[in-house]
């Protein structure tokens, strides 16, 4: 299967490592915003073509899918513009940032019948599936998942520490990880939702600190807080507070309540969430089935963000 990624940045590297695992997979075009380092990137990973628009991948006969890795404001767009070429995507999460660009591409989804998968990585790591493999087994059932993103922001950089060309979320990017597993890991909809944001950064134009709670239908409760203020320890610390057990989930880490270690290495063929994601897009697509975190399975995420948007601007 011959694939194109686009967005050569910090996480379009992390899927050309992954995609180089899968068997039969070979990455046969790169696109990125700056030529001269796109080039750079394809010397690396010895990629044929090189280019900086969307559309001169899509020229390529051969291309049977795309990884979108581009800024968050493009991924709608490129999205329908991929499968309206006739190519099975991946979106980097988050899908998009309003509910009208998500929902215009679940209708084009509909119409084409073709793979649209979102990156929501957390469904994938071997720590969470660990977890997700109890609830759906019977044994446990979660109570309240509380969760804390923190990053140390205060400049428009990207995970590399480089220039960013656009301005990061913690709503509708990374809320969307947490909020997703929430309902992923509950089997719930989400029925109450409350959300509280910190002052508006003068430079960036968004809020480095924000407050989220929600509960479904049956209480189970999510308490969320993100800050992109936090001067370490970097990153994103989940701890699931079940009827039968605690477990803390620290990226591929798995730990019980007493900071007992768990092993979760062979939960999958990887410990590499990256890697386990881009396996389920390529399989998806050979198998010609609905992809786990496909764009209707975690359209209900999207939703929840919509509302609690709209919540801060009634608040303004």
């Amino acid at each position: 299967m011959k694939v194109a990624l686009i967005g050569a940045g910090a996480f379009g590297t992390k899927h050309l490592d992954s995609l180089k695992k899968i068997d039969g997979v070979e990455v046969v075009s790169v696109i990125g915003r700056q030529l001269e380092a796109t080039q750079k990137v394809a010397e690396k990973y010895g990629i044929a073509h090189v280019g900086t628009d969307l559309s001169e991948a899509l020229a390529i006969k051969d291309v049977e899918a795309v990884v979108l890795c581009t800024p968050t404001q493009m991924h709608a767009e490129q999205a329908i513009q991929c499968m309206k070429a006739g190519r099975h995507v991946q979106v980097e999460i988050p899908l998009a940032d309003s509910w009208a660009d998500c929902e215009a591409v679940m209708k084009v989804q509909k119409e084409t019948g073709l793979v649209c998968m979102v990156g929501h990585t957390r469904r994938f790591n071997p720590s969470h599936q660990y977890v997700h493999n109890k609830i759906t087994a019977g044994e446990l059932s979660i109570q309240q998942m509380d969760v804390q993103t923190y990053f140390f922001r205060r400049k428009n950089i990207n995970a590399k520490g480089e220039p960013r060309c656009w301005t990061d979320h913690l709503l509708w990017h990374h809320a969307a990880h947490s909020v997703d597993l929430f309902q992923y890991q509950t089997g719930e909809t989400v029925v109450t939702a409350n959300i509280l944001e910190g002052p508006i950064h003068p430079e960036l134009g968004i809020a480095l600190d924000m407050s989220i709670q929600l509960q479904t239908e049956s209480g189970k409760i999510l308490t969320l807080s993100l800050s992109f203020n936090n001067n370490g320890p970097l990153g994103t610390f989940f701890r699931y507070i079940c009827d039968n057990d605690t477990y803390m989930a620290r990226y591929d880490d798995l730990v019980n309540g007493y900071e007992e270690a768990i092993d979760v290495s062979k939960v999958d063929v990887s410990m590499n969430g990256i890697e386990l994601q881009d396996r389920e897009f390529i399989a998806s697509i050979r198998e010609g089935r609905e992809p786990n975190s496909s764009v209707a399975k975690v359209l209900p995420c999207y939703k929840v963000l919509h509302q609690l948007e709209e919540q801060l601007k009634a608040k303004n």
